[in-house]
């Protein structure tokens, strides 16, 4: 296990250029973030003032989609990729509340991440919460780490929440995806959310410019591009919708639309056949 403190990560730390889990700690409302991720936390929120009820609402999608499998599909393994700062309810809180026995790993290579990983491993004494230090871009070394916690001949929930947007197309990263999900057992499933500009072009091209001036890759993706990440699986109802339109709990958190319009993220789970 990586130690959790920030002596061995400080090094690594780049506050000259905004970084994305930063920047969501910042729209959550936390305090693990930079000048450089304000900075460019409050030109998008110029850009498109609902971008903090949009990160809040990218969370709900996780805790829904993580109960629901959890509660309905049997799902007892969990491996969330780019798992970010940690803002609770953490996706091991909301699959053990379900199953006091369930497994959770959680991957990421950012140091601020890994210097508060120690809020990631308070599971239950029944489970298992465990925190890899790895880069989604090595599917073969975060899968060789995390099968030593998981047991990867059974059904697992891959977490992709909010972080394929964040990688160029020069990253493959819907054969990446695929790489993934291929290593994963029948009765697995993909749960994904990914930001569009088919809402508001206009908007997102803006906020794609902004990243980019600051040395940040954004890529926003289309209906059909997010819906291929989920090719040879089975989509759950209601398929690839804007976050809001995904299994909505009134009363338990704010789903509907922000704004005049969808959440422009899309978000879908579907199972491995």
């Amino acid at each position: 296990m990586p130690g959790t403190g920030t002596d061995s990560t400080a090094h690594r730390i780049d506050t000259t250029r905004p970084h994305p889990a930063r920047m969501y700690d910042w729209f959550l409302g936390g305090k693990d973030n930079y000048p450089v991720d304000e900075e460019l936390g409050r030109k998008l929120l110029r850009l498109q003032p609902e971008i903090k009820q949009f990160a809040r609402q990218n969370r709900f999608f996780m805790q829904r989609a993580v109960r629901r499998l959890a509660r309905h599909a049997g799902i007892r393994q969990f491996l969330d990729i780019g798992s970010g700062i940690p803002t609770e309810p953490n996706l091991h809180q909301i699959a053990q509340a379900e199953a006091p026995g369930a497994r959770v790993v959680y991957a990421d290579n950012d140091p601020i991440v890994l210097a508060h990983s120690g809020a990631l491993l308070r599971g239950t004494p029944e489970g298992v919460t465990r925190y890899l230090d790895g880069d989604v871009r090595d599917p073969g070394k975060l899968l060789e780490q995390a099968a030593e916690h998981l047991d990867l001949t059974r059904p697992v929930a891959l977490s992709l929440i909010a972080l394929t947007h964040f990688l160029p197309d020069e990253d493959h990263v819907h054969e990446l995806i695929t790489r993934y999900v291929g290593a994963l057992a029948p009765g697995s499933h993909l749960v994904l959310s990914q930001a569009t500009g088919d809402f508001d072009p206009a908007a997102m091209a803006e906020g794609v410019a902004e990243y980019a001036a600051r040395g940040a890759a954004f890529v926003p993706r289309t209906h059909a591009e997010v819906s291929r990440f989920f090719d040879g699986l089975e989509l759950l109802d209601p398929g690839v919708v804007p976050l809001g339109d995904w299994h909505p709990e009134p009363g338990t958190d704010d789903t509907p639309p922000a704004g005049n319009g969808p959440v422009p993220i899309y978000a879908g789970v579907a199972r491995k056949p």
